[in-house]
Formats: structure tokens, C-alpha cells, sequence
């Protein structure tokens, strides 16, 4: 992710008003600015690595991703801030996005853990967290404040190294690679 992604991603968050979401939060034409501008800082810092989701047939950005709470003493990390266009949720583009940061995670970086965090009313990306092969933890109760001031319960999911082989296949297989 990059400064420049700002009008992309707009465009991408368009492609359904996903601002306008209760149960995440997505940056609008107001708020991609700071977005991009946290997740870069988080960058500097070391404890994030934002990218931009482009759909490989058309180059187009579709959403966003990030590693995020990377610890590399404790060689965990969570992969959060996801989010994609309407038009290309339940495409396979979610699947191969998170094949790919799996794999850098598990294969490159030598993560033991990696989490996923959502909105307990968010029944779309739960079932997409599982879908992808992790098992659900538990539930976090008030884990955070909303923008509309409502008391987030988020579930927490998780990917651990001995898993790893096992989702690898699974995904490799909703990809038809061999």
C-alpha cells in the first residue's frame, strides 16, 4: 500500500458504499486518507504491512489487507483490515489473497501463529475465516468501541504452524492448483 492507492481504493470501497458497513470499518472518500496514512506509520513502525488487493486479470485494486500485531519475538502475527469490493466477494479473489499472505506468513516470515479478529455480527467474513481453514477461539467480549459508539464483540480465529500443511492443501485445492 501506497499513498498513491488513495483514489483506488476509494473507488473500490464504492463498489458497494462499504463505509456505510456497521460491523467493520472501511475507508470512505473522508476517511481514506488517514487509513492509508495509520496503516504506512504502522509500516514504519514495523508492526504492520498493509497491501492492496488487485485483481490480477484487470490490475484493478478490489480492497485492502494487513499483517498487523506482529510479534516476531513470539512469531505471531494477526491479518486484519480486509475488506473487498462487492462485486468480487465469494470470487475466489478472498481465497487466493489470503493463500498468499498464509503462505509469506508461514513459509517466509516462520509464524507459529496467525490470528483473525471480527465483528461478532459479522456473519459474511466469519464464515469467509472459516471457509479459508481456521478454527474459531472464542469470543472477546467489548474488545472495542465502534464509530457509532456500539460495543464491539469480536471473535478470534487462528492458523497454527501445525495446521499450516493441512489449510495450505485446502486452499490450494478451492484454487484448483495442483
Amino acid at each position: 500500500m501506497q499513498s498513491s492507492h488513495q483514489g483506488a481504493l476509494v473507488n473500490a470501497a464504492s463498489d458497494g458504499e462499504l463505509w456505510t458497513m456497521k460491523v467493520t470499518v472501511v475507508p470512505g472518500p473522508e476517511t481514506a486518507g488517514q487509513y492509508i496514512a495509520t496503516a504506512l506509520a504502522g509500516q514504519q513502525a514495523g508492526t504492520v504491512m498493509p497491501f492492496v488487493i488487485v485483481k490480477r486479470e484487470t490490475g484493478e485494486v478490489v480492497g485492502s489487507t494487513r499483517f498487523w500485531k506482529i510479534d516476531r519475538v513470539n512469531r505471531k502475527l494477526e491479518i486484519g483490515h480486509s475488506w473487498l469490493s462487492a462485486s468480487v466477494q465469494r470470487s475466489g479473489v478472498n481465497t487466493e489473497a489470503k493463500y498468499l499472505l498464509l503462505t509469506y506468513a508461514f513459509e517466509t516470515m516462520n509464524a507459529v501463529r496467525i490470528q483473525f479478529t471480527t465483528d461478532e455480527l459479522n456473519e459474511k467474513s466469519r464464515a469467509a475465516i472459516l471457509r479459508i481453514g481456521a478454527k474459531q477461539e472464542g469470543i472477546v467480549r467489548h474488545e472495542r468501541i465502534m464509530p457509532d459508539g456500539r460495543k464491539r464483540n469480536s471473535v478470534r480465529f487462528s492458523i497454527i504452524d501445525s495446521e499450516w500443511p493441512e489449510v495450505k492443501a485446502l486452499l490450494r485445492q478451492k484454487m484448483r492448483l495442483k
